[in-house]
């Protein structure tokens, strides 16, 4: 522990310039693949190989083969069981195109075949351990699992997840065996570039509970209680301790709620203080369920939200309008001598058959005038290519 409305159903029924060029920064870059949440538990492990148990204790579903279903009266079967690549649909091809570095995601459910549900929540997420290899298929390098449903099955369910991310040859970052892993970076070795290390933490306001933060000789995440100044000099002194000449540092944060575009001012001087105080190159919020503004502070990249990359939802009416369908896959590229961005590529993506798709072309328009909207504010810009990805300005 650092000092300083899940989606479940309720019912069934300005002048910007571009960025100024930095000369070969790219052929020395380090390029990133950021998302939001990836929720491969619940109805996306009842179409894998190897679902696991589908009891639930919802107010209204009683099986997770209820969201299989639910969806499928909306957007047509699924033909399951897929293969473990299936998930990630037009994201493989996108991997190959832009070949990130690093590939990091918001892991948001429990690995786990544990029965032991956590009496005080509702919504509980798990996927079987023998389904890991849906994440492998996609060369997933690190998992973060500062979040709101990684002890959805108890402790020993997420010994179990880090004992099966681990045996995959997955990193993680933000949840451990006792607060020292919990605080621990994933270290990411990149032969020629440097690391990249992945700090990970959770915070009550999206939903983690204080419960659930790991202590001495207790399992939990690594969790924030608050944005104070005692927590930046905390973090700063963790940063300080792993971080090497050419390090690259993310610092991944589940915060905030669900739904909303409104964006708190304490996060946003928190989010410069892990930038200008405590060695922070790129910071990674979610929580969200649709993506968020983006600013640059000091040419480090700040993600406020990133939506889900991934879930389970379609045919769940509400909130319509923020488009949760919607997402972006991040390709945020560092100078790996500074950290400076360098370039910022995205695509955008649709949830749709519980897989990635290339979002349409009215979803690509959303997503271009919701984020120039908010990035106004941050002297951000959104400009768009023929083939419906995106570039970031910033100036």
């Amino acid at each position: 522990m650092i000092r300083g409305t899940d989606q479940g159903v309720e019912t069934v029924t300005g002048k910007i310039s571009p960025p100024a060029e930095h000369p070969g920064a790219e052929s020395r870059g380090v390029t990133l693949f950021l998302c939001g949440d990836v929720m491969t538990g619940r109805g996306i492990d009842q179409i894998l190989p190897h679902p696991g148990k589908p009891q639930l204790f919802e107010p209204y579903m009683r099986s997770a083969v209820d969201y299989v279903e639910l969806a499928e009266r909306v957007t047509g079967t699924i033909n399951r069981p897929v293969d473990f690549a299936y998930l990630w649909g037009d994201a493989l091809a996108e991997f190959e195109r832009v070949q990130p570095h690093v590939r990091i995601i918001n892991l948001e459910t429990a690995v786990t075949s544990s029965e032991d549900a956590a009496p005080d929540k509702s919504i509980h997420y798990r996927m079987h351990p023998a389904n890991t290899r849906c994440l492998t298929a996609a060369k997933i390098d690190c998992c973060v699992l500062a979040n709101n449903h990684v002890l959805d099955w108890g402790r020993s369910g997420l010994l179990e997840t880090l004992d099966t991310l681990h045996g995959a040859g997955i990193r993680t970052a933000g949840a451990g065996r006792d607060d020292s892993e919990a605080a621990a970076p994933a270290l990411i070795e990149l032969p020629g570039r440097g690391r990249v290390l992945v700090f990970a933490f959770g915070m009550e306001s999206s939903g983690v509970s204080r419960n659930w933060a790991a202590g001495k000789g207790r399992p939990g995440v690594n969790f924030l209680i608050d944005l104070s100044a005692q927590t930046i000099d905390a973090i700063a002194r963790q940063v300080g301790a792993a971080k090497r000449a050419g390090d690259l540092v993310v610092a991944s944060i589940h915060w905030g709620a669900n739904w909303g575009f409104a964006i708190p001012r304490e996060q946003r001087d928190f989010a410069h203080r892990l930038i200008d105080a405590a060695g922070v190159d790129i910071v990674h919020g979610h929580s969200s369920h649709h993506p968020m503004a983006i600013e640059i502070h000091h040419g480090k990249p700040i993600l406020y939200g990133c939506g889900d990359l991934l879930n389970d939802y379609e045919g769940i009416s509400g909130y319509e309008a923020y488009r949760g369908d919607l997402a972006l896959m991040y390709f945020p590229t560092l100078d790996a001598t500074t950290g400076t961005l360098a370039r910022f590529a995205m695509t955008a993506t649709q949830t749709r058959h519980f897989r990635v798709n290339r979002a349409p072309g009215d979803g690509a328009n959303w997503l271009e005038e919701t984020l120039n909207r908010e990035g106004r504010k941050f002297g951000t810009r959104m400009e768009r290519r023929p083939d419906n990805t995106f570039v970031l300005r910033w100036g």
